[in-house]
């Protein structure tokens, strides 16, 4: 027999399971309408690839995956999208997101689809595959089940790594992975052993807790038939003991680090219903368009359904019998689940039960008091924290000081609130505080970018400046050099003897233009020094035209 562990903590609530286990599962009316959310997963949205008016198929895409985390969306039987719209969907915050609104035509008819072999394909083709199928965890996480096909390491003492399939389902009320097991239990094993492949996987432990011996039974039939080397392991019954790190921990004691995920140690964890949900994409090619759902609380049949993605809420639970005390409705278990923020909203892959409520089921809780330090909340935590002060910094805003007491590796499983005597919402300040912190991260993140956008644009702008500067200086040290390398201009070529000529003709005048100048118009005046200066310019013009005369008639040389 397998070795068992234990984890610290933990409570032992009323299971209130047998009620929706005495039927099989049934599968759910076609719906009048169905508001379909392309965000359904972990990760950012899909992005819509069809318009309002549009005519699909059964199994269609609808919408895309983006970016690295994310999952496709697929319409979940034919008809017309009447809209694509923003609409209240199932969170605590009750805000509104993007959907589209799908009428049924009632003739559910396939888009062409078949089986993979999966044997033959790259570890990337069959993560694209998976992606393209919109599979996600269906424990509660949603987180896109492509992103885990990871080949695992070896955990410490371990040759190969370890696949755990959990069927723990440890929360009250909640039985749809009971009755999967019940009645599936042969396709359940062969997803496993597609993922066994697809992980390299050693060892495989596919665990159950004790209260749930009919699934047990069918499971270990199931792996026997196969012939595969799995193993069933009975867990005990505690709470939360259905959750993966803590399945873990009981299945091989090892124990996944604060702040690291389970494949960090050489194991990887997935739900029943996510490992059946990859045999129905593998073997059949269908995208996950429905899912089992358990339908409980203050209704007339208490049972499951398998439904398909995007049915209304009170749709399904009218399917189950209303009870006309029903004053609320509980998406979840009554330890980490939700009470609907409308009465519109719809189904979605993380839609495990539906419980409906009554003041006699769930009476109001009596006043909070305030906190008497008892520390019951600390010997209850399955991860060990100290939930009290926790509260104390929450409830203050000091949001380091939650941080440094490991707020983030609170799983919010309700245990704390659950035996605390003064009634205190524990898990609801952990919840306030976690989105504190992620908004303030994601404020400090966008400034972080603006900064470094306008970083990089004086950069760019500085850069450009340089370049126009640099372009600038070669081109006029490119005109430098050719004004450099072309030849200089040559001397205009003069005749010698019209230079003489010139410079004759030149004297000439200019002594014509002194002897204007000095010589009156009435030479009778004059005294005798002018009439000297008039002798000697008239010899000198005398002197000059004999020497250009001589000069004329002087013969050239050869």
């Amino acid at each position: 027999m397998k070795q068992r562990y234990q984890f610290h903590g933990g409570v032992h609530p009323a299971a209130n399971k047998t009620q929706s286990t005495q039927t099989p599962i049934a599968r759910a009316a076609l719906p009048s309408h169905l508001v379909i959310p392309f965000r359904q997963h972990a990760g950012e949205a899909a992005k819509p690839v069809v318009q309002a008016g549009e005519y699909v198929l059964k199994g269609q895409l609808i919408g895309a995956a983006v970016g690295s985390i994310s999952s496709s969306i697929h319409a979940p039987t034919s008809g017309t999208i009447s809209a694509i719209d923003s609409q209240t969907v199932v969170h605590p915050s009750g805000l509104p997101d993007l959907c589209a609104t799908l009428i049924p035509d009632g003739k559910d008819e396939w888009i062409e689809h078949h089986a993979v072999d999966y044997r033959n394909l790259s570890q990337l083709e069959l993560r694209q595959h998976l992606r393209r199928c919109g599979i996600v965890g269906l424990g509660g996480a949603t987180f896109p089940s492509d992103i885990k096909l990871r080949a695992l390491k070896s955990p410490p003492g371990k040759n190969t790594g370890i696949l755990i399939i959990n069927g723990a389902e440890c929360e009250p009320y909640i039985t749809c992975d009971d009755m999967l097991m019940r009645e599936r239990a042969d396709e359940i094993v062969r997803g496993t052993d597609m993922l066994r492949f697809a992980l390299s996987a050693g060892e495989v432990l596919i665990g159950i807790e004790d209260n749930k011996p009919e699934a047990i039974a069918a499971m270990r039939r199931a792996v026997a038939e196969s012939g595969l080397p799995f193993e069933v392991v009975a867990v005990p019954t505690i709470y939360p003991g259905g959750s993966a790190k803590h399945l873990i921990r009981v299945l091989t004691g090892l124990e996944v680090p604060s702040g690291k995920l389970p494949t960090d140690i050489g194991v990887q964890c997935f739900n029943v219903a996510t490992t059946y949900s990859i045999h129905r994409a593998l073997d059949h090619g269908e995208p996950l368009i429905s899912r089992i759902v358990t339908v409980t609380g203050n209704v007339a049949q208490p049972q499951n359904f398998e439904v398909l993605i995007g049915t209304p809420i009170l749709e399904l639970v009218a399917q189950a019998g209303n009870k006309p005390d029903t004053n609320r409705h509980i998406i979840g278990g009554p330890m980490m689940g939700v009470q609907i923020p409308s009465d519109t909203v719809t189904l979605t892959k993380a839609t495990n039960c539906i419980i409906a409520s009554s003041p006699a089921l769930f009476p109001p809780l009596p006043p909070t008091l305030p906190c008497i330090r008892c520390t019951r909340c600390a010997e209850v935590c399955p991860v060990e924290l100290q939930p009290q002060d926790l509260y104390w910094y929450a409830k203050a805003k000091d949001f380091a000081k939650t941080q440094a007491f490991s707020l983030f590796d609170c799983i919010e499983c309700g245990a704390c609130s659950y035996v605390c005597p003064s009634h205190i919402p524990l898990v609801d300040y952990y919840r306030f505080a976690k989105s504190e912190v992620r908004a303030r991260d994601a404020e400090k993140q966008a400034a972080d970018k603006a900064r470094i956008r306008h970083e990089f644009r004086e950069l760019r702008i500085e850069r450009e400046k340089q370049e126009k500067a640099e372009k600038l200086a070669a081109k006029e040290k490119a005109a430098m050099a050719a004004k450099q390398a072309a030849p200089a201009p040559a001397a205009p070529q003069t005749d010698p003897e019209n230079t003489v000529q010139m410079k004759i003709q030149a004297a000439i005048e200019h002594a014509k233009e002194q002897a204007a100048a000095v010589k009156p118009k009435n030479t009778e005046t004059l005294t005798p020094e002018q009439q000297a200066d008039i002798a000697e310019i008239e010899a000198r013009r005398a002197r000059i035209r004999e020497l250009a005369s001589s000069h004329v008639e002087q013969p050239k040389e050869n």
